[in-house]
């Protein structure tokens, strides 16, 4: 096992005007990883000697955070071994940078379990699958994410009662997955690639194809229905009410609280505004000047990232029928940066935002950035467009198979739009039959699922000790 001490620098796509590589060359290129990375070793990880205290590292973590929500965080992450691999991706970053890796640069995800595959709306309205959280996003090695994703599913399958065998047939299928989609990625014009997407009528295909039964087929229905659902105006009647004759967020703090941004003057909300909608294009500030923003609150939202900061505005458009809510999250450097090397954006929300640009097929329109409250570094994007995740707890046996298929291939197409699936396609082998990686993918991720047990326990053992201050049913 390979063990590095220290950071690489930041990998950087080729430069525009670069001589281009043909085929072959990058055919050539994929296979020479296998030379430094073999396919075994993916599957060949133990934890480091040396590897740091999992509490510590994530402690680490809580000095740029929120005070009084980050007990919160832990009561979240302390919920079960699933929950607490949600929020633990710098742990799971340090770990896997004692791999051999491929030379590759892709856009990674950096988060890519399976919790964060969802449905969202498209610019035309119609639902899309993709992956729908980028905040650890940076150019890197793709098996990164592949791994991730493996370990999420073991993990989510020992959460829902599975069988050893259910666990290790999901791990695989999403390998197979993401090896089958980058292969058939890498003989399609580029074109054809940045297209691409997974609609509603795919994943409905794919449910039926895979013999899931009834159920699966309902769940998967379902997740659309409600996905549809979310809206603007339905996220308005929720979370805001009427005062004075204006709208306002409805207080339900911890979770929603307007103190935190009550001494936020007019003027300074303004120019906050002023500077996001910078960021975007020409028609869509235009679309923007149509709405005024009338009010702020501040909003917890997710497991991991409780205790970033992370607010919710409200604006008015023709009338009251008519609401848009932003999110403004905090973005931080990414947990990857520390054994990657430095993003080249100086600005982590910029990295957000065009790091999701790179890997979906279709994002929010109104995706921006801004230098928020404090100085700190925010991305802004819609609260509620159409935005589903799918229902970890409804899955069963053969439908946690499906879904892991589904988010292989998915992740395969994010990747081929950014990397060179030429070259990760040589990497994996064009042979079909040749599933060498898939068992690799499915070796680490049984290995590193009872990892992230143990660390979970880790963290039980440092609350019930005092240690970490967690609070539980928020």
């Amino acid at each position: 096992m390979t063990t590095r001490t220290t950071p690489d620098p930041a990998p950087a796509f080729p430069a525009s005007g670069t001589t281009r590589p043909t085929v072959a060359d990058r055919v050539e290129q994929g296979r020479s990883w296998r030379r430094t990375a073999p396919l075994d070793t993916l599957g060949d990880w133990s934890p480091a000697p040396d590897r740091l205290d999992p509490v510590s590292v994530l402690g680490a973590q809580d000095a740029s955070r929120v005070p009084e929500l980050v007990p919160i965080r832990y009561g979240r992450m302390s919920a079960s071994p699933f929950a607490f691999y949600r929020g633990s991706a710098a742990v799971m970053a340090a770990d896997l940078a004692t791999l051999p890796r491929t030379a590759g640069v892709t856009q990674l995800c950096g988060d890519a379990h399976v919790a964060n595959f969802g449905v969202y709306a498209a610019a035309d309205r119609s639902l899309v699958f993709d992956i729908n959280d980028f905040d650890e996003t940076l150019p890197g090695p793709f098996e990164w994410d592949v791994l991730r994703l493996a370990a999420s599913l073991v993990l989510a399958a020992r959460d829902r009662g599975f069988e050893r065998s259910v666990a290790r047939d999901a791990a695989r299928a999403a390998a197979r997955a993401y090896r089958l989609a980058t292969v058939d990625l890498a003989r399609q014009r580029n074109l054809d690639v940045w297209y691409a997407r997974v609609d509603e009528d795919r994943i409905m295909r794919a449910v039926d194809a895979a013999k899931a039964g009834k159920r699966a087929h309902r769940t998967a229905a379902s997740t659309f229905d409600k996905a549809r659902g979310r809206t603007s105006l339905r996220a308005a009647e929720k979370l805001t009410e009427l005062v004075d004759g204006r709208l306002r967020f409805r207080e339900a703090p911890p979770l929603i609280s307007r103190e935190p941004l009550s001494a936020l003057d007019r003027e300074q909300a303004d120019t906050l505004f002023e500077s996001y909608r910078s960021t975007l294009d020409d028609p869509l500030r235009r679309l923007l000047d149509r709405f005024e923003p009338v009010d702020a609150a501040r909003k917890v939202v997710g497991v991991g990232s409780v205790g970033t900061r992370a607010y919710v505005l409200l604006l008015a458009g023709r009338d009251d029928d008519d609401p848009l809510i932003l999110q403004l999250k905090q973005a931080q450097a990414s947990v990857l940066e520390k054994h990657l090397g430095a993003s080249e954006y100086g600005h982590s929300g910029q990295r957000v935002v065009n790091g999701q640009r790179y890997a979906q097929a279709a994002s929010d329109i109104l995706l921006g950035w801004v230098t928020g409250p404090g100085g700190f570094d925010f991305y802004v994007r819609q609260l509620h467009d159409m935005k589903g995740s799918i229902d970890l707890a409804r899955v069963r046996r053969r439908g946690l198979v499906t879904l892991a298929s589904l988010c292989g291939s998915t992740l395969a197409r994010a990747h081929a739009r950014s990397g060179d699936a030429v070259a990760v396609a040589a990497y994996l082998g064009h042979d079909t039959d040749d599933d060498a990686f898939d068992k690799a993918v499915g070796r680490f991720a049984r290995r590193y699922a009872d990892q992230a047990e143990s660390d979970a326990a880790r963290l039980d053992d440092a609350i019930r000790s005092g240690d970490v201050e967690a609070v539980t049913g928020v």
